[in-house]
């Protein structure tokens, strides 16, 4: 009995021995268990957390691109807008400005958090403030049709280091953000790893919590518990599982699509910059063909004035001498009408339109196509447009009707028949010239092209890619548009739309050939002031003036206009009845030297000479004053000088 007691008692200290086991082993798995639990919990946290960086650092590289590709197309459109004064590039540009202000503001928001990227990114904005000002001043200037205002100042923002600046101010911030990106994902790696570890420890811990479970209690109890450990265990895994297969799907979803995005921005800002070469390229264009034409004019000015001049001279009038002299006038009015048309194609001079009946027009010209193609080509005129008239410059039109005609003689090697037919649309408002021929025709990518100047499929030496630029420019200046349609291997047509003209508009009146200026009479002589920056041409524009009875005095510096004024005066020589001034000059042009002067003498005459076609579309620079263009003759520059006169008042002179 002794020794039941004692093994009772024994047994009774097992029990005692396993109860607080038990206890103490639970406390310690329990606490265990917390601390996982919490491991596995801040794991978790920290791997969505950096998914959250992962997704804010895409975020911030796609806004600054977008910020780019935005600024790209604004200032392409503002390029389209100076140059073709289109309202519509003008809205364009607009819209793109405004994106690219939106997508600024996104940035700085996703940035606010990171003083590094904050800093480069207001940066950013006072660069863009800067540079929206100046692109703001061109686009005002071509709203208000100020062409080369608007082209020089866009030129201006161009050549200016605001946009080399933000470029790389946008290009530091994709780099620094590439770099926090590139940290974020090693952290998200090993945010994932820890996650991966603290649920191996806590299967680990459950897989031994169970075995000590299954020693500690009953046979029944341990199976049971055993099973729902595995059935927890797998549920456990089944739920990760399945997040970790939906975070890795969404993730994947959302670089598809940024990377889907940063491709589209790229064609979008590729496209972007094509279209600002194509309007830099024609503003080159017509920029040098203006240049050109203005030095030509200047030294035609000489030849012409001096040629007359010496016409006038000659005592006896020598026939054989008056024939030379002829000639050369003669030559160098053609090289005149020669620099007219190459300003044609620069777009600077304007047209000289008149009432022309278009079939009597190509059925006249008809003759001079036919010898133009050759023998070897039929002409047909088609003309079904009797009576109807057009406002445009007979000579443009047929210099495009030849330029089309040698296209196609082109295009058909020499055989094959030539179509010409003009129609009327039915309501009285267009007139189509068709040009029809039965060539090689031309691919779409030729199509594509085929307005662009100095662009030819024709070998080296037989052609300069400028006559259906000049089709394209006639067309244009003379209200209608020109519409081509070609097929390989059959022909090609070309139609030129022109508006039908019902009514005569007022065309200024030119001075005829048989006009001769007469020298002024006493009474009606006038003091003129003639300023000039080139000496050759205010020379003889000065013996011009005074060949026509008045009084001429040559200033060749237009900031010397004022003080020659004041000094005439101090000396009691009186003041002047007109200034006769050049618009282009180095230093001062000729609409501010008047501004200057208009200043103190608000009654001054003025008479604008220019021998550069771009000056005439300034019309507000010009003002009400007369513009006289280069090379003129003294019979011009007499009518000229006579309607100047006319608009001063009676006895008005300068500074008198």
């Amino acid at each position: 009995m002794f020794e039941r007691d004692i093994d009772i008692e024994n047994d009774s200290r097992r029990e005692r021995i396993r109860f607080w086991s038990t206890i103490v082993l639970g406390a310690i798995l329990t606490g265990v268990v917390g601390a996982l639990v919490v491991l596995l919990s801040r794991a978790n946290d920290n791997y969505d957390r950096s998914l959250g960086w992962q997704t804010q650092s895409m975020e911030v590289i796609s806004q600054t691109r977008s910020v780019d590709a935005a600024i790209a197309r604004a200032e392409a459109a503002l390029g389209r807008f100076a140059v073709g004064l289109q309202k519509e590039d003008g809205r364009i540009y607009e819209y793109q400005w405004a994106r690219a202000r939106q997508f600024l503001g996104q940035l700085q928001r996703n940035v606010r958090d990171n003083p590094k990227q904050m800093a480069l990114v207001k940066q950013l904005t006072r660069e863009m403030d800067s540079r929206g000002a100046q692109l703001g001043d061109a686009a005002l200037s071509a709203n208000y049709n100020q062409t080369v205002a608007a082209i020089s100042k866009f030129y201006a923002a161009g050549k200016g280091e605001g946009l080399g600046r933000i470029d790389k101010i946008l290009s530091e911030i994709i780099a620094n953000e590439r770099a926090l990106l590139r940290e974020r994902n090693r952290l998200t790696a090993a945010d994932r790893a820890s996650l991966n570890q603290a649920i191996l420890l806590f299967s680990l811990l459950g897989a031994t919590a169970a075995v000590i479970a299954i020693g500690a209690t009953f046979s029944l109890i341990r199976a049971e518990g055993e099973r729902r450990l595995a059935r927890n265990e797998q549920l456990l895994e089944s739920d990760r599982a399945m997040q970790l297969a939906a975070a890795v799907e969404e993730r994947t979803a959302e670089l598809a699509h940024a990377n889907h995005a940063l491709r589209s921005e790229m064609i979008e800002r590729e496209a972007a910059e094509a279209q600002l070469r194509q309007a830099q390229k024609m503003e080159a264009v017509g920029q040098l063909t203006g240049g050109i034409a203005h030095d030509f004019n200047n030294m035609l000015a000489v030849v012409v004035g001096g040629l007359e001049l010496a016409q006038r001279w000659l005592p006896g009038k020598p026939e054989k001498a008056q024939r030379h002299l002829a000639n050369a006038l003669d030559g160098a009015n053609r090289a005149a009408d020669l620099t007219r048309r190459l300003l044609t194609f620069a777009r600077s001079e304007p047209a000289r339109p008149e009432m022309t009946m278009v079939d009597e027009c190509i059925a006249s010209f008809g003759e001079l196509i036919e010898r133009t193609i050759g023998d070897r080509i039929a002409l047909t005129l088609d003309l079904q447009a009797a009576g109807l008239a057009c406002w445009v410059d007979r000579q443009q039109f047929e210099n495009a009707l030849l330029n089309l005609a040698v296209n196609a003689r082109d295009a058909m090697n020499g055989h094959g028949s030539l179509t010409i037919r003009t129609i009327d649309d039915g309501e009285d408002k267009a007139l189509a010239v068709q040009v029809i021929d039965t060539g090689c025709g031309m691919s779409p990518e030729v199509l594509e092209r085929v307005f662009d100047p100095f662009y030819t499929t024709k070998p080296a030496g037989q052609g300069t890619g400028l006559g259906m630029s000049q089709v394209f420019a006639f067309c244009r200046q003379s209200g209608g548009e020109v519409q081509i349609s070609s097929t390989e291997g059959e022909g090609t047509s070309v139609a030129m739309l022109l508006p039908i003209s019902t009514a005569r508009p007022a065309a200024a009146v030119e001075p005829s050939a048989g006009d001769v200026a007469r020298p002024a009479a006493p009474a009606d002589a006038l003091n003129i002031l003639v300023v000039e920056d080139d000496a050759r041409v205010l020379a003889a524009t000065v013996d011009a003036v005074s060949e026509l009875g008045h009084v001429a005095v040559a200033c060749g510096n237009p900031l010397e206009a004022e003080s020659l004024v004041e000094g005439r005066l101090a000396k009691g020589q009186g003041g002047f009845d007109l200034v006769l001034s050049d618009v282009l000059m180095p230093e001062l042009t000729g609409p501010e030297m008047v501004a200057q002067l208009k200043q103190r003498w608000p009654e001054l005459s003025v008479l604008f000479v220019t021998g550069y076609a771009g000056d005439a579309s300034e019309d507000a620079a010009f003002g009400d004053h007369d513009v006289l263009r280069k090379p003129f003759t003294l019979t011009a520059l007499d009518q000229a000088i006579r309607r100047s006169g006319e608009h001063r008042p009676d006895g008005q002179r300068l500074a008198s």
